[in-house]
């Protein structure tokens, strides 16, 4: 049920503050970041289309002030995660807060360089590399995109990501890949606190909210009923993005997930969301996180903030 009362919600002030949002050209990263560039922001735009990503910044505010830029990054190419990291880090110095928002849904079976499937790369396998490469140079925290979908996530076989010896089914490597991000989710804040450092790693979700999301399903039929159900029950990009921003900007704790407030967690103002019990499975994430290094080369970094890691 749609909730009736909207509690205060209020968007601290962000000054001299940088955000790098991935996927920011429309939907929920747009509208993210429109709400923090109203609150002063300075923004960074990660997006595999400058074009679009050009475009979507003039409508943020502070675009022009000079607050808003636009840079390329393909989440699923981890050639251009390194480029854009390396590129970020030596003409700005990095950033505050790192949002890992760019996703993809229902699309069909495509493999990367890597050998993993288009869901597990975009969704979580580009962002894990593009987090670590980042730490040292971030102040603040990772803010991790989940979906309510990761509950029906199973990750059984961490050697098959490619869906090469199962018959493959979008929806269910997309919900895969939402509980990657979640297992990502709780092993990144647990290397975090072991080295004692001050960044946080925390998630949210935005709910049914009517998103550009499905419209690269490559499925005509799914795309059109998916779009026309958002359209119909879901919330505006703007109440979706409150998420998001409720846990980029205020003092959740590490390891925190936010969600819409409603029982379904559909609808509903930010609030505590709830994970499976999969998702919360310290020995998955950590085989989850081995995975990945094979697959990347590329591990928690030597050093957060002058501190040793945890191994």
């Amino acid at each position: 049920m749609r909730s009736r009362t909207r509690p205060r919600i209020a968007v601290p002030p962000q000054p001299g503050r940088r955000f790098v949002i991935t996927g920011a050209n429309s939907g929920v990263g747009l509208a993210a970041a429109q709400i923090l560039g109203s609150r002063g922001a300075h923004l960074v735009l990660a997006c595999r289309s400058v074009e679009k990503a050009q475009a979507a910044a003039r409508t943020v505010p502070g675009h022009d002030l000079g607050r808003v830029q636009v840079r390329r990054l393909d989440v699923a190419d981890l050639d251009s995660v390194h480029r854009f990291a390396r590129e970020l880090v030596a003409e700005v110095g990095g950033a505050d807060v790192l949002v890992n928002n760019a996703g993809v849904l229902g699309v069909p079976h495509r493999l990367t360089r890597e050998g993993v499937e288009m869901h597990f790369a975009t969704n979580y396998l580009g962002h894990y590399v593009l987090t670590n490469l980042l730490l040292p140079h971030l102040t603040d925290r990772v803010v991790v995109t989940g979906s309510r979908e990761h509950r029906g996530g199973r990750l059984d076989d961490l050697d098959d990501l490619g869906w090469q010896r199962r018959p493959y089914r979008a929806f269910q490597a997309y919900g895969d890949s939402k509980l990657a991000d979640l297992l990502f989710l709780a092993e990144l804040d647990r290397r975090l606190r072991a080295a004692g450092s001050p960044l946080r790693a925390v998630g949210a979700h935005p709910g049914a909210t009517a998103s550009a999301i499905t419209r690269g399903t490559g499925h005509p039929w799914i795309t059109a009923v998916a779009g026309f159900g958002h359209r119909l029950v879901g919330m505006p990009a703007w109440r979706g993005a409150l998420n998001t921003v409720h846990a980029a900007t205020t003092d959740v704790p590490g390891g925190s997930y936010t969600g819409p407030h409603g029982i379904t967690e559909l609808w509903g103002w930010p609030g505590p969301a709830r994970r499976s019990r999969r998702a919360q499975d310290p020995v998955l994430a950590r085989a989850l996180w081995r995975r990945s290094v094979d697959l990347t080369g590329l591990d928690f970094p030597d050093q957060v903030e002058g501190r040793l890691s945890p191994g």
